[in-house]
Parts: C-alpha cells; structure tokens; sequence
C-alpha cells in the first residue's frame, strides 16, 4: 500500500499545485469564468475562486506530511467532486464554456474533463484508503520502488495537466 499512497501522493499534489498555480497566474480570468459553470451572484464569484485555490493549495501541503495525509486526500476527493458536479451540470445546461482547470485555455468543457476528474477522483480515493493501512512501516516502502512510483504519479499529473493540448493535437491530426 505504501507504493499506492507515494504514486498517488505524486499524482494528486503535483494536479493541485499545477492548477493552483495557473489559477493564480491569471485570477482575474478564473473568477471570470466561474459563472460559465455554476450560475450565482456577480459578488460571490471572488469569494469562490478564493476559497477554491486555498482548497487547491492545501492539497499539495498537506498529503506529504505523515498527520496530515488523510485530510490532504480528503479535501482533494471533495473539490474533485464538487468540480465534477459543476462540470456536469454546466453540460446539462448546454454550457461549454472555457476549461480554466489549469490556467488560460480555450478548450471547451466536455466529457473528457469528467473522466478527468473521475481519475484523479480514484487516485484520491486510493491515496486515502492507503494512508490508514497497516502500520506507518508501510507508508514508507523501499526507495526504488518508491522512486518508480514517484514517476509514475509524475507521467500521470503531466499527461492530466496536458489533457486538452494532447486532445487537441490528435484532433487537428485527424
């Protein structure tokens, strides 16, 4: 179990703090495209993109530290669920507006984005159960399966992060 919660460790902090990243980049341009996705008040769009990149900023923090695991994959599963449920109603509603997932994009939402987040949904989860497992002797397995895992969370986040390029590149090709 201890491979599982260093691959989903990878995996899910390096998503968060991508995303958090890009999000602050261009704040501005996040808080805009917030009504595209959940209909609300002008007043409350700050407020919501605020605690949005404080939730996204703690995942990153909080699931490398022994205490703190737990809550770190939990905050994660619950912004990954509620992303996922304003996503899906947006395209309910017909809205495609623009991705800001990971910064400045003009990729529409689409299904793809709530496979997306149904994968990294299911790496929170898995981080999570493998985080009370056993004794802390199994968090910490040996250091090259460790490492494969490392990588393997990290390939993971960057083809996540690159979803819509890689999408977009195989659809102008085909």
């Amino acid at each position: 179990m201890g491979y599982i919660y260093v691959g989903c460790a990878c995996l899910i902090g390096l998503v968060f703090a991508a995303s958090a990243v890009t999000k602050l980049r261009d704040f501005d341009g996040f808080v805009d495209s917030i009504p595209g996705l959940v209909p609300m008040r002008a007043g409350s769009t700050r407020p919501i993109g605020y605690a949005v990149v404080a939730g996204e900023i703690s995942v990153p923090v909080l699931v490398p530290v022994p205490p703190t695991r737990g809550p770190g994959f939990a905050i994660a599963g619950v912004l990954l669920a509620a992303f996922t449920a304003a996503i899906g109603a947006a395209l309910r509603r017909g809205r495609r507006s623009s991705c800001r997932c990971f910064g400045a994009s003009d990729a529409p939402l689409g299904p793809r984005h709530l496979v997306r987040n149904g994968v990294l949904l299911a790496a929170s989860i898995a981080g999570l159960s493998a985080t009370g497992v056993g004794s802390s002797a199994d968090l910490l397995p040996p250091l090259a399966g460790c490492a494969v895992a490392m990588v393997v969370g990290l390939v993971g986040a960057l083809l996540i992060i690159s979803l819509d390029d890689i999408v977009d590149l195989f659809a102008r090709n085909a």
